[in-house]
């Protein structure tokens, strides 16, 4: 079973859990959290276990941090939703794993008493395709929004939105992974286990 939870990327020169909405981190929370490979510079990235952060979080981080910011809301290890934020305010999203967050997203009918039959349906087939096409749909402006929030965190940006956009579509078995690569590409120092030999 994959992971189920939220991945929270801050730069701080403290660690992240000291943030005070944490609650001064009581000692159950600190089991419901995993501190991953710090980034040069101060980033960090924290995972929490599902049901431990909140949607005010993440302006409250990034007063608290005094630098953009953003989680990946994650399930299963198969799909994510990221939302990230700058200090003027100004928010952008993206789903990883499209493929996946198609079938999430497709709205059941009305009329349907068993998911498991309505999913064995050509009409779920064809809404997933009418889904999927509205996410690709919103891959260059999804892409747009993350390489001027990377920017806004000072990091040197040198990505082509169209290779932004290339991740925004690609499909991995354990979307983390993907949410690292486009840390990576969109200018973030990467952990040295990740950074390529010389």
């Amino acid at each position: 079973m994959g992971f189920s939870g939220h991945l929270v990327f801050a730069r701080s020169e403290r660690p992240l859990l000291e943030a005070p909405f944490f609650g001064s981190t009581g000692p159950g929370l600190r089991d419901d959290v995993h501190e991953c490979q710090p980034r040069p510079g101060g980033w960090q990235t924290l995972q929490l276990e599902q049901g431990v952060w909140e949607d005010g979080y993440l302006f409250a981080l990034v007063e608290w941090t005094g630098a953009p910011a953003c989680v990946a809301d994650v399930s299963d290890s198969s799909v994510a939703l990221v939302t990230g934020l700058d200090t003027d305010g100004l928010r952008w999203q993206a789903w990883l794993n499209q493929d996946n967050a198609a079938a999430l997203l497709v709205e059941e009918p009305e009329d349907v008493d068993d998911e498991s039959l309505w999913i064995a349906t050509p009409e779920f087939e064809e809404a997933i395709g009418h889904k999927r096409a509205e996410l690709d749909a919103e891959v260059p402006a999804d892409a747009e929004g993350a390489l001027i929030w990377a920017s806004a965190a000072g990091v040197q940006v040198t990505a082509q939105q169209s290779r932004i956009e290339e991740l925004l579509r690609a499909q991995e078995t354990c979307v983390e992974e993907l949410f690292d690569a486009l840390l990576d590409e969109l200018g973030f120092p990467e952990t040295a286990h990740s950074a390529p030999q010389p």
